[in-house]
């Protein structure tokens, strides 16, 4: 296939736009795959954990997050790159992107490569560059760091399938909860169209897994994983809703993280609500909260919210509010409490409730233990006894708890700053600004 780029364009005036226009995409994360270099080609992966971007602060944030083009055939009513906007537009070539992408892995500000994409020409146009992006970094270039990118839907599932052997994690994004608030806000789109290569990529994954039992040097199709990512607020679905989505995503598609992005509106269109309070962060916070207690916690979504109560508590964790409504069940006895029952007590996480499994086979656990094994005794006091003894002598009482966990307040992520939507840039320190260094992108030093 032929694609012509918007070739008066420098290199660094598309990267400007095209790493602004992702700024909306959220679903980026973590690698989650080990890969090891060689000693021959460049760069490797770690399980560990890759950031996200690279900020004036001095925090590694070392993702290069950008898309292919912010062109798109697609109207969607949310969108800042639909096809009706007046925006300035620009086009990666497969070349400029591998460039930015060793040109800056050279220099150390990024460790791996977060590549999206608005819709030109054709899903399979569009989808064949990506592929043919990917091709160049590993073959070309020999790049081996890790690469996130996101699939077209309705592109030719054999583009999907070699795309799937040359990156480490793959993306869809569901866009919004329901089929119902898709055909309202995104027309052009189809959750059908969304969910087959979602489908196609978790039969590849399991293939491949299966392969490797046998084989040890067989193909890896998308070893870190899929995820996708839902818009929060933007059409009228309840928590309950969206939590029952997540929940059947995990299990029928067996997705690594469904990602929540709080509704910003960036366009003016009358079948967008218009927020009062801005973007819903909390709402979308609480959500990721209650995500994290379906994956990890052993809950299920019909635990934390039903028919009758269909929103969270945006005063309360999910957790504790869960609990407050199930006071018959504590307090819990950290002696004798097995491990899924330790987990639900507020206060308590995963390793924390590993530490207490295993400490108190040697001993008999005090408070001050529970303190230092990490338990924030000033949530769970009111849900545990140690030795048949409460910490200090309180009603379990849903009012009287209620009150005092609202006084202790919780630490919001986005407290105690001023919130902006603008993502962190290459760019942002002021002491240095992007030259053209040759074929690349350097800093000079302006202070």
């Amino acid at each position: 296939m032929e694609y012509v780029s918007r070739e008066t364009m420098g290199i660094r005036e598309k990267l400007g736009i095209l790493s602004d226009a992702a700024k909306y995409d959220v679903a980026c994360t973590s690698s989650g795959v080990d890969r090891r270099g060689n000693g021959k080609d460049m760069g490797s992966a770690l399980a560990s954990g890759i950031c996200h971007s690279f900020s004036a602060d001095g925090r590694c944030i070392s993702l290069l997050k950008i898309l292919l083009t912010n062109e798109c055939i697609y109207d969607c009513k949310y969108c800042i790159n639909r096809r009706s906007n007046d925006v300035p537009r620009a086009t990666f070539t497969p070349e400029e992107i591998c460039d930015l992408t060793i040109g800056f892995y050279r220099r150390n500000y990024i460790e791996g490569l977060f590549l999206s994409s608005g819709i030109v020409g054709s899903p399979d146009v569009t989808m064949e560059l990506l592929y043919r992006t990917l091709y160049l970094l590993r073959n070309h270039y020999h790049f081996r760091g890790y690469i996130h990118v996101k699939a077209i839907p309705g592109a030719d599932p054999r583009l999907i399938e070699k795309t799937g052997l040359l990156t480490d994690r793959m993306s869809i994004n569901l866009e919004l909860p329901t089929a119902e608030g898709l055909r309202m806000l995104a027309p052009n789109k189809h959750r059908r169209n969304i969910l087959t290569p979602m489908r196609q990529i978790q039969s590849g994954i399991t293939a491949s897994q299966n392969e490797l039992a046998i084989y040890r040097h067989a193909p890896r199709f998308v070893p870190a994983g899929q995820s996708t990512q839902m818009i929060i607020g933007a059409t009228g679905e309840s928590d309950y809703q969206i939590l029952r989505v997540a929940e059947s995503l995990y299990q029928k598609f067996s997705l690594k993280r469904v990602f929540y992005s709080a509704f910003v509106r960036v366009n003016d269109d009358k079948a967008l609500p218009a927020p009062t309070g801005g973007p819903p962060l909390l709402r979308e916070h609480r959500l990721y909260q209650a995500d994290w207690l379906l994956r990890y916690y052993g809950f299920a979504a019909g635990e934390l919210l039903n028919e009758k109560k269909q929103n969270f508590n945006i005063l309360l964790d999910p957790k504790c509010d869960w609990a407050l409504g199930h006071l018959e069940q504590f307090p819990v006895e950290i002696q004798t409490a097995d491990y899924q029952m330790i987990l639900r007590v507020p206060g308590i996480g995963v390793k924390s409730a590993g530490k207490i499994v295993q400490a108190r086979r040697s001993a008999r656990l005090t408070f001050p233990d529970l303190k230092k094994i990490g338990v924030v005794l000033k949530r769970a006091h009111y849900f545990i006894t140690c030795n048949g003894k409460q910490m200090y002598p309180v009603r379990l009482d849903e009012d009287f708890i209620t009150r005092n966990l609202l006084y202790e307040r919780e630490k919001l992520p986005f407290e105690k700053q001023q919130i902006t939507y603008r993502q962190l840039s290459l760019f942002d320190d002021c002491r240095f600004q992007p030259v053209q260094e040759g074929e690349g992108i350097g800093w000079k030093s302006i202070s």
